[in-house]
């Protein structure tokens, strides 16, 4: 059978989920890798550290014994309990360890919350711009999303009287991430009380996407939990832990969504990868956390040198990031098609950078997103080949 009939078997669903652009930038990055040329990588936000070496050890040790079974569908009994602790010891916060569900990535942790709580034809709110793949989640489970476009005025994030605005009759909830991908931004504390009251007055569920926590810079990230019990947050061991390739992260759940979660997940992950989760237990180490203290201090000394350098070259950018480590940078100064830009930037200097048509519709065409997942010494090599690329203009 030939590909156009078979392709009339796809379903409907997939005819709305939105490609992730930067992907042809990084396929096109490495044939040029492979053609010898060396490519400078801003475009992907997966941190350039290794694992912690005490993570791959209890990884490694679990992998030795031979005992790689699966776990409870929730996770690791000791593993749930270790990230109850860690919310207790850094925000403060009491959570029971059985609203936690460890699971594939924090992918898997949206996949858990929206399955539980999103009916087809029920809405999301969020802000444009934002994290593309979080719209796909909800289209997945037949849901539509309404972006709403926030700026340097908001902090590019949600506020009360944007969600109250924008609320509809199919509204069902709001998803706010802090810090923020593209943008880099936090939600001021006081800012999330009010979204989360306001939504719960509405009748609505309340999304923290809280993935790039222990990311800040100068100041503290608030979780959701510190506001109230009755909200779905996601987080991930990937980005401030350093396990990207490992897909683990977490989900906490309000208490009368437990059940429910737990069934969803025996159905349709059985369990988290079992190693992950072992090695996943010495990321809360002290050791391990000074280390990853250290890290951080090393993403602000980057973010300082990239934010310096973007604004000598003469791009503007409204908000400087305080969180996650990229740079949502306004180049229309030099172009008013920034993915034409970023292609052009890849096959003239060999630098990968992400278009802000990745990001939702909101000023996209001027955006760039800078990621400073590589070092110094890389991005200020970069700089110059971007500074001789704009100059071109």
């Amino acid at each position: 059978m030939g590909i156009s009939r078979m392709s009339e078997r796809l379903a409907e669903r997939t005819q709305h989920i939105s490609p992730f652009y930067v992907m042809e930038l990084l396929h096109r990055a490495k044939q040029l890798e492979a053609e010898g040329r060396q490519v400078i990588h801003m475009e992907i936000g997966e941190p350039d550290f290794l694992t912690p070496q005490a993570i791959i050890d209890a990884g490694v040790s679990h992998l030795q014994t031979g005992n790689v079974k699966y776990t409870p569908a929730a996770g690791l009994t000791e593993l749930r309990e270790k990230i109850a602790a860690f919310y207790q010891q850094r925000y403060g916060v009491s959570v029971a360890s059985r609203r936690i569900f460890v699971t594939p990535g924090a992918s898997g942790a949206f996949l858990l919350a929206l399955g539980v709580s999103l009916n087809p034809g029920e809405e999301l709110l969020m802000a444009d711009p934002c994290y593309p793949c979080n719209s796909n989640f909800v289209k997945l489970f037949e849901g539509t999303t309404r972006t709403i476009a926030v700026d340097a005025s908001h902090q590019y994030q949600l506020s009360a009287e944007l969600i109250r605005r924008h609320w509809g009759q199919k509204t069902k909830g709001v998803l706010i991430a802090s810090p923020s991908n593209p943008t880099g931004t936090l939600i001021d504390p006081t800012q999330l009380a009010q979204a989360i009251q306001t939504t719960n007055e509405l009748g609505g569920c309340f999304y923290s996407d809280e993935i790039y926590h222990g990311l800040v810079y100068g100041k503290n990230a608030c979780t959701a939990l510190s506001v109230s019990d009755d909200v779905f947050v996601i987080n991930s061991f990937s980005k401030y832990f350093g396990m990207t390739g490992w897909r683990i992260g977490w989900l906490i759940v309000p208490d009368a969504f437990v059940d429910v979660t737990e069934r969803l997940a025996q159905n349709i992950f059985i369990a988290t990868s079992t190693q992950s989760q072992y090695a996943a237990l010495a990321a809360f180490d002290e050791n391990t956390l000074i280390e990853l203290e250290k890290r951080r201090a090393e993403f602000a000394a980057r973010r300082d040198f990239l934010y310096d350098n973007l604004l000598r070259l003469g791009f503007e950018i409204p908000v400087k990031p305080e969180g996650a480590f990229y740079i949502y940078a306004d180049c229309g100064k030099f172009t008013d098609d920034s993915f034409k830009f970023a292609v052009d930037f890849l096959e003239d200097e060999a630098v990968a950078v992400t278009p802000g048509k990745d990001f939702g519709i909101n000023n996209a065409q001027r955006m760039i997103r800078f990621a400073y997942t590589t070092s110094i010494d890389n991005m200020a090599v970069a700089m110059q080949r971007l500074e001789r690329f704009i100059s071109k203009k």
